[in-house]
């Protein structure tokens, strides 16, 4: 089966067709780093992350990148709030967010360029842009003309004429349009700024991306994701932007984006305090970055996913299951069934169903004790030792797993020479200490709930 995924822009599920099959290209929306990633931020982390490890099984070649805004407005007032250096804040949240996502199996992007490094190439596009009778300079700024692309909107669906009724009457003096967007704007003595044709400034946040872009991969990428939220404006000014300054090319060929996050139900919001922080997180649940991985995977990625503390929870007791079964093993081939779901648009609910009926037939059977491990890397779990996996959680009062195995012979023996009393009293005891037992053909297993 051949990878489907769908496509934002042509709003339909579609045969993946790379650009080159001997390398695919694909970017990703990064943070902007002034404060702690909370746990929605970490979604597309973990969903693209999914998707370039099922590329590099499929394809020779995969080059991924996603980049850090370390020029924003939201960053000049953490700086002015604080009274630190705004290099040291980016420097600073960079690197936590860099671990924090690690923490979750999220390996790094082969490309982490920052927006201040492409100061010359978003001049360079703004100057084209202006050249090409797509943007132009008005007290300072330079604004993108939304008029002079006829087919502005498609990305999100919205007519140009309802975006502008819905903006507001008190146009910006250097607007000639409402829905005019920023390319370049000026900075004061207190802000950062960069010399210019227009004067000394700062880039409109849209820019960054569509240059990065052009100056690590040309034109046109195969892929760009993102989170829903992204679609407007963001990627919606990034088509615009790049297109006209590329004669029509296409930005990317595929615009994946990701559904949003709530929080036992509710939308995260720091006014309803459900604001919950990666970083809280895994001091929450230390060593457990794989079952917080696991609860953002739990949804398909194009719907809304509930997070809670208590999916954290059943995603370790599930991931506690396959560790055992699996410990000592080598890792086998992919099943079939495992590739096929990740195909059909990253569909992780099925591939999860698939894990569970293969960790089933693990209890009893070798091979598929190895094609549970090698699925389970490729879904980004099971990347520990077992010995690491649960002396993270050590509970000093919890009984060891070696008194569990006596417990399980004395209750065989039991059971031979029929004391059943004595055999549902070791079942009960161990149900109290949150042990499940399992009696099978070969003899019992047990888990923890």
């Amino acid at each position: 089966m051949s990878l489907k995924l769908y496509n934002t822009l042509n709003k339909r599920k579609e045969d993946f067709k790379p650009i080159n099959p001997d390398h695919v290209t694909l970017y990703v929306c990064g943070p902007t780093v002034y404060n702690y990633a909370h746990v929605g931020n970490a979604r597309p982390v973990v969903v693209f992350d999914l998707l370039v490890r099922l590329l590099r099984h499929d394809y020779k070649k995969v080059t991924y990148a996603r980049n850090i805004t370390d020029i924003d407005d939201k960053i000049i007032e953490a700086a002015q709030e604080s009274g630190d250096a705004i290099a040291d804040i980016t420097e600073k949240y960079a690197g936590i967010y860099e671990a924090d996502m690690a923490a979750l199996n999220a390996g790094p992007p082969d490309l982490t360029p920052k927006a201040t490094d492409y100061i010359a190439q978003m001049i360079g596009m703004t100057a084209a842009l202006i050249e090409k009778g797509h943007a132009y300079e008005k007290d300072g700024h330079v604004m993108f003309s939304v008029l002079s692309m006829s087919n502005y909107g498609e990305l999100s669906g919205r007519k140009l004429e309802d975006m502008i009724a819905g903006a507001r009457v008190d146009v910006a003096s250097y607007k000639n349009d409402a829905a005019d967007f920023i390319l370049w704007k000026p900075s004061n003595d207190d802000q950062p700024g960069w010399d210019s044709p227009w004067g000394r400034g700062r880039p409109g946040w849209h820019l960054e991306c569509s240059c990065m872009i052009e100056d690590n991969f040309g034109k046109t990428i195969d892929i760009h994701g993102g989170g829903l939220d992204l679609i407007f404006p963001h990627h919606e000014n990034e088509i615009a932007q790049s297109r006209c300054a590329h004669e029509g090319a296409p930005l990317a060929n595929y615009w994946m984006h990701n559904g949003y996050l709530t929080v036992d139900g509710e939308k995260m919001s720091k006014s309803l305090g459900n604001f919950v922080t990666v970083h809280d997180l895994l001091e929450e649940f230390p060593g457990k970055g794989e079952a917080i991985r696991m609860c953002l995977l739990s949804a398909h990625y194009r719907q809304p996913v509930d997070f809670s503390r208590d999916g954290i929870k059943q995603a370790q007791r599930q991931l506690d299951r396959w560790y055992r079964l699996t410990d000592g093993v080598e890792a086998g081939e992919v099943p079939e069934t495992i590739l096929v779901a990740l195909r059909d648009d990253l569909n992780t609910p099925k591939a999860i169903a698939e894990l569970n009926a293969l960790a089933k037939k693990a209890v009893n059977d070798d091979a598929a004790k190895k094609q549970l491990k090698a699925a389970a890397n490729l879904f980004g779990v099971l990347e520990k030792e077992k010995r690491e996996w649960f002396d993270a959680t050590v509970d000093e009062n919890a009984i060891s797993e070696n008194e569990i195995e006596k417990l399980i012979v004395e209750r065989a023996e039991a059971k031979m020479n029929k004391d059943f009393s004595r055999s549902d009293e070791i079942r009960n005891q161990l149900s109290e200490q949150g042990i499940s037992l399992l009696d099978g053909p070969d003899g019992t297993t047990w888990e923890k709930r």
